[in-house]
């Protein structure tokens, strides 16, 4: 049994529809690849996009188009629906005149949460293919809910084939809790699937500075734990990689400078930011070769750690800490 009576299939729920597909083994969404024919990610070039990689015949990922040239080589591809898991409003005007209809999902650089991978699945069943799924530059966050996205709707990939198209976009291995996202993805259950009330709406409010420090400083309180416990995992926290609290300091500069109403802020605040993460980077640096030398360089890592604080103390005191 191959296929399905047309009227039978605008029926049935999505929930339902997914189980159905996955258990006919379809190797995607209807029309997609064959039971024999596991595809594996193929470079695609698109006038306007960076990144971009045919991962099945129906489920694209890449950056963000940010002109009529990007929109315009989606719409030749043939995608119907675009998906973004990057915290910038899509430009749903732009996305309207070239035929596409918008997804907004965003995720961070710390993975993806299962109510977010369960409406890539909403998604993927309820919306009209092919799909474009990007974050900023297609590189880390779009790639890894491709692979989720993959996982979810085709029951024969496996965790290695949805971790290939994080190897074949470059994702930096350093993201670690993307990675974990798609190692330890378990896919949806039925009662998961008939429970799901999620939305897919076009656009989500974009995280504002006040949403932008909380994950900020949610990096910052575990740098102190790190720095406490001589610059190494805290033995009361082993879940904490000290590198990687301080690339996620570091991602949550750069996203708060990618805000609107930061290019809007005086001169010196987008300095003092530009400056923190470039900071924050160098912490990460040091830290990271310490790992790999077994030899952290703590006075290093202190004098950086103390520029980077510095640098967000004098910011606060004049746009912050005041009434």
């Amino acid at each position: 049994m191959k296929s399905l009576p047309g009227s039978l299939m605008k029926s049935l729920p999505w929930f339902v529809l997914l189980l159905i597909w996955a258990g006919l083994g379809w190797g995607f969404l209807p029309g997609g690849m064959a039971d024999d024919s596991r595809p594996m990610p193929r470079k695609v070039d698109a006038e306007g996009l960076d990144n971009v990689f045919q991962i099945t015949d129906r489920l694209y990922s890449g950056s963000g188009p940010e002109d009529d040239k990007g929109f315009e080589s989606l719409r030749k591809i043939g995608i119907k629906t675009v998906i973004s898991v990057d915290g910038a409003k899509p430009d749903l005007e732009r996305a309207r005149r070239f035929g596409l209809r918008y997804v907004h999902i965003p995720i961070g650089y710390n993975g993806v949460p299962r109510e977010k991978a369960l409406q890539l699945a909403k998604a993927m069943c309820e919306l009209p293919g092919p799909f474009y799924i990007h974050c900023h530059h297609g590189q880390h966050r779009g790639p890894t809910a491709a692979a989720i996205a993959r996982l979810c709707a085709d029951a024969q990939c496996t965790i290695d084939e949805a971790l290939a198209v994080l190897r074949a976009a470059g994702t930096d291995p350093r993201y670690t809790g993307l990675f974990k996202s798609v190692r330890e993805f378990q896919r949806p259950t039925a009662q998961e699937l008939a429970g799901l009330r999620a939305e897919l709406p076009e656009a989500v409010q974009a995280a504002g500075l006040t949403q932008a420090m909380v994950t900020i400083d949610h990096a910052w309180d575990n740098l102190r734990l790190v720095r406490a416990a001589g610059w190494k995992t805290p033995p009361d926290h082993p879940d904490i990689d000290p590198a990687h609290e301080a690339l996620q300091l570091a991602e949550g500069f750069q996203e708060m400078r990618r805000l609107p109403e930061v290019g809007k802020r005086p001169e010196d605040f987008r300095r003092w930011l530009d400056e923190a993460q470039a900071s924050a980077q160098a912490l990460e640096q040091l830290l990271r070769e310490g790992k790999n030398k077994k030899v952290v360089d703590g006075e290093g890592a202190e004098r950086v750690y103390r520029r980077t604080s510095a640098i967000c103390t004098q910011c606060h005191a004049k746009y912050r800490d005041v009434p």
